[in-house]
């Protein structure tokens, strides 16, 4: 069995622990127990606590954004439904035990400071994932594709924060609403 470089296993844990607990309940000495390293190892790779977090907020974007939403949705549908798709997706991450929510939205509320480079990256990361709409907008044959993704993707994260309430058809009803707004800018 081959044991990861130490950077990896400190992503690695950092991602588990953020992604399901949130930046602010997750302390250093957590990740460095998790990842198996020593505190100079830690800060050799990331200089600080901010550092991991940007560090984070990359790999969920290669991990979430693009590795499932992006990648599942043009694997599951033809250019029309790939927006729809999107909460076939939400729905069945919905009804899973380890629903964890959007960190981007979640890092962006906990920082709640778009001056600060954690904040700054949660927000270009929600709009990197605007930008995965606008494509799949214009793969659609759909206009306005700026403004069709701002709202797209307010359905998005409603039905993710109304799941997180405990709403677990909420990607459902999301998707009604979505079929509309289609519509709308075809």
């Amino acid at each position: 069995m081959t044991v990861a470089p130490a950077r990896d296993r400190i992503l690695e844990s950092a991602y588990e622990l953020f992604s399901t607990r949130g930046i602010r309940a997750v302390g250093i000495d957590e990740v460095i127990e998790r990842a198996a390293v020593a505190k100079a190892t830690l800060y050799r790779h990331f200089p600080s606590k901010d550092e991991l977090v940007l560090a984070f907020l990359r790999q969920r974007e290669v991990v979430w954004t693009h590795g499932w939403v992006e990648a599942e949705a043009r694997k599951r549908a033809a250019p029309a439904e790939r927006l729809l798709a999107i909460f076939d997706l939400f729905d069945e991450w919905f009804h899973r035990a380890d629903f964890e929510g959007c960190s981007f939205v979640n890092v962006l509320l906990e920082t709640a400071n778009l001056e600060h480079p954690v904040g700054r990256a949660s927000a270009e990361h929600l709009e990197n994932i605007r930008t995965v709409l606008r494509a799949l907008a214009d793969e659609a044959g759909l206009r306005s594709t700026d403004e069709f993704a701002r709202s797209f993707h307010i359905l998005m994260k409603g039905s993710i924060v109304q799941a997180g309430e405990g709403d677990l058809d909420a990607a459902r009803r999301a998707k009604e609403m979505a079929r509309d707004l289609i519509e709308k800018y075809r």
